[in-house]
């Protein structure tokens, strides 16, 4: 049966792309967005399966929402359609009538995955029988405890030799024969304590073993499982040549993470090319919840990660001509840099808008090189702080390393002031507030954040609305601390503002530029020692 879906709306004024979109940064092609709202109607309307996206209650604790993605394809007849796919399971399974079948079903009953997780969960409830067992934990309570009374009593006797070697050495008494009985008493009392031990230390010792056997044959199953799987996740290309993920991943510096090939850009271009479907367009949009951690909101349009994905669509997509990615094609644009203040030690500039701070691995331009270019004879580590490549604003630059290492510490002792204006897609409720939400690298999609609350770093911003203009909010913000995309991330995050900052193409839509601007710096000058302070007036 057919997957392929007939455009219910009229299409034929729509113009077909020249060339498939970049992946991983893009704005949907207006085709892929019709198909996003058909399946957004049908997800609204379908009585097909039953799943608590947590629209209509997104406070509920077992809501869940999902990534859905739509490709619009050509078919041998010429005509259109759109292909449907789901993230991961939807309603606990892998397959559903609307939408395209996974690269690989490891819920298939004829394949050997539901056998082997038998297995898997067989071993796991022995080993935690046996360590919940009344006999384990009665025996390593007891080992605990008498091996922790031995090192005691051991101590004791260590220390008793120990004031006596010093009490004889305060009366001059020297006695060599002495010291060496003294060392011969404290070993032959460790081995007495060993002794007394060794039945209890066998037992458990035997028991920690079994337990350790079971856990490495869990292991064992379990990787080769894994090495399993991923040899029958294999991706063909619009070429017709297909590669496992362990193929795919050869190259790469990181292990292949959980999950991959299951996103939807995957399965929807795997199922085209079985079906000589040509893929046009494509589109990912979240629908519910929002996530804790990374953003997603209801609606939202998101690009293809980059830690699953990249690799795999790096292949899938060999064949079809595509667009370059926007963001290259930013870069390539002309950014002139304005400088604000020079002295002998130090520059403070303006940043224009898509420029990085320093250089990246594909991208070379930066304010670093140019820097050194217009200040050749420069000592200093020059780059103090850094702005994200869509952010303009004030950046300051050391001549010398004194001025680097003296503005650096006044960064880390948090003692530099700064103020950022953004504008903000929607109304705030209140007109100021501090947000503290630790953040991290979201390790599957760099280089976004996430919030993390068990390894995330601290981050800490003050805000105040400055005016509300046509229903966007310009407010303030005072970053207390410096992580990457905090400002960005606290702006969009649901526990943050809730509301992305305007043109922010990681966290929010996209626009003519990043509504972020670092307007104003003030810092103890280095040599003056008098605090100087540096506007550099928001251009929206």
């Amino acid at each position: 049966m057919t997957k392929t879906i007939s455009f219910s709306s009229d299409i034929s004024n729509v113009e077909l792309p020249k060339k498939f979109s970049y992946p991983h940064n893009y704005s949907p092609h207006a085709l892929a967005q019709i198909a996003a709202k058909e399946l957004q109607y049908y997800l609204t309307h379908q009585t097909d399966f039953s799943h608590n996206f947590g629209i209509k209650n997104p406070k509920s604790t077992n809501a869940v929402g999902k990534m859905f993605g739509v490709l619009v394809v050509q078919q041998q007849n010429g005509n259109l359609g759109y292909l449907a796919a789901f993230s991961g399971k939807l309603a606990n399974s892998t397959q559903h009538q609307h939408f395209v079948p996974p690269v690989f079903n490891v819920l298939d009953t004829n394949e050997f995955y539901l056998e082997t997780e038998e297995q898997l969960n067989e071993l796991t409830h022995k080993i935690e029988s046996l360590e919940s067992s009344s006999n384990f934990i009665k025996t390593k309570k007891a080992y605990q405890k008498t091996q922790q009374l031995h090192e005691i009593l051991l101590a004791e006797e260590q220390l008793k030799v120990k004031q006596q070697r010093k009490l004889r050495k305060q009366l001059g008494e020297q006695n060599n024969q002495l010291n060496i009985n003294e060392e011969f008493y404290l070993r032959e009392y460790e081995v007495y304590l060993n002794d007394k031990i060794a039945p209890l230390k066998n037992t458990y010792n035997t028991l920690q073993y079994h337990i350790h056997q079971l856990k490495e044959q869990r292991a064992n199953l379990s990787a080769w499982i894994q090495q399993k799987i991923f040899k029958k996740y294999a991706f063909l290309n619009y070429q017709g040549d297909s590669q496992s993920l362990l193929a795919i991943f050869k190259d790469s510096t990181q292990n292949i993470p959980a999950g991959a090939g299951d996103c939807c850009a995957p399965k929807l271009l795997q199922y085209a090319y079985k079906h000589q479907l040509k893929p046009i367009c494509m589109a990912e949009f979240w629908w519910g919840k929002p996530l804790q951690t990374s953003i997603r909101k209801h609606l939202n349009y998101y690009p293809a990660c980059t830690g699953k994905c990249k690799p795999i669509l790096a292949h899938m997509l060999q064949g079809l001509t595509l667009e370059e990615n926007p963001l290259i094609a930013q870069l390539k644009e002309e950014k002139k840099i304005t400088i604000i203040h020079e002295d002998a030690d130090l520059l403070v500039i303006n940043k224009p808008h898509e420029l990085l701070s320093v250089a990246g691995k594909e991208i070379k331009d930066s304010v670093y090189n140019r820097i050194q270019r217009l200040y050749p004879n420069a000592t200093g580590p020059l780059v103090v702080h850094r702005l994200d490549m869509s952010t303009s604003g004030l950046l300051l630059i050391a001549k010398n390393e004194e001025t680097y290492k003296a503005l650096q510490a006044q960064f880390i002792n948090k003692t530099i002031q700064k103020r950022y204006v953004a504008l903000l897609e929607g109304l705030l409720t209140d007109k100021k507030g501090t947000i503290e939400l630790p953040l991290r690298v979201d390790l599957n999609d760099r280089p976004k954040q996430l919030v993390c609350y068990q390894h995330g770093k601290k981050a800490l911003t003050q805000w105040e609305t400055v005016e509300v203009i046509e229903n966007k909010t310009k407010v303030y913000f005072y970053p207390i601390t410096g992580r990457t995309h905090q400002l960005r991330v606290h702006a969009a995050h649901y526990l943050g503002l809730n509301t992305s900052i305007v043109g922010d193409d990681l966290y929010g839509k996209k626009a003519d530029r990043l509504y972020l601007h670092a307007e104003n710096i003030t810092f103890e000058h280095p040599t003056s020692k008098k605090q100087v302070s540096f506007i550099a007036p928001s251009p929206f």
